[in-house]
């Protein structure tokens, strides 16, 4: 289950949103600057929320009234971005296996790339992978990290339609096969209609009933 309940300004921006889901897979909607990546940002603690508490399966990762807030890298939150953000100068299974070394994690190398269509991939360099071949590589390594909350911001938009429908498949198999909770922030409903079992939509900081 994840819990938020959480308030922050950026400038003259101003979220403040409360919400709560049991769902495998929940999808923030909204505009570009509703502030969905700004939540996910407050649940990865790369920023500290003025109030506000986060739960990820009861466990509570912020609470600013009692002062606790858990370190980032402590977290166990898997992020994965818009771009792949590899490493240019390794082999897709050296960006694999970085983040379960940083992490301490045990997790099987195996699975994931089977998971994900990996295994053809596994010498090359990001720079000789097609945009869905990077995406792809990107979530394999926030999974092998052993997170116990995945995030995906936008993680389509920034590849053609054909890459597109390549990796949709590979999405809808990971809930069920990778066991994590996700948080998937994207534009498209229809992403969203195929993935998603719960939707939170935001609006100018706020969450609106649709």
């Amino acid at each position: 289950m994840i819990e938020i309940d959480l308030s922050h300004r950026l400038d003259a921006f101003r979220l403040d949103v409360k919400f709560s889901s049991t769902a495998q897979v929940t999808a923030l909607s909204g505009p570009s600057g509703a502030g969905k990546t700004t939540i996910l940002n407050a649940i990865a603690g790369l920023i500290r929320p003025e109030r506000g508490r986060i739960s990820v399966s009861g466990r509570v990762l912020t609470d600013i009234a009692s002062g606790r807030v858990v370190p980032r890298h402590k977290r166990r939150i898997g992020y994965v971005f818009q771009d792949a953000r590899l490493f240019p100068h390794m082999s897709v299974l050296s960006n694999l296996t970085y983040g379960r070394r940083r992490a301490g994690a045990s997790t099987p190398v195996e699975p994931v790339v089977e998971l994900l269509g990996l295994g053809d991939l596994l010498k090359r360099k990001p720079r000789n992978l097609s945009g869905g071949e990077a995406q792809r590589v990107a979530i394999g390594r926030a999974l092998l990290a052993d997170p116990a909350l995945l995030l995906l911001d936008e993680p389509l938009s920034s590849i053609d339609e054909a890459r597109r429908a390549e990796i949709l498949p590979f999405l809808k198999k990971l809930p069920e096969s990778a066991g994590v909770p996700i948080l998937y922030v994207s534009h498209s409903t229809d992403e969203i209609a195929k993935l998603a079992g719960a939707v939170i939509h935001i609006e100018a900081g706020k969450v609106v009933t649709k």
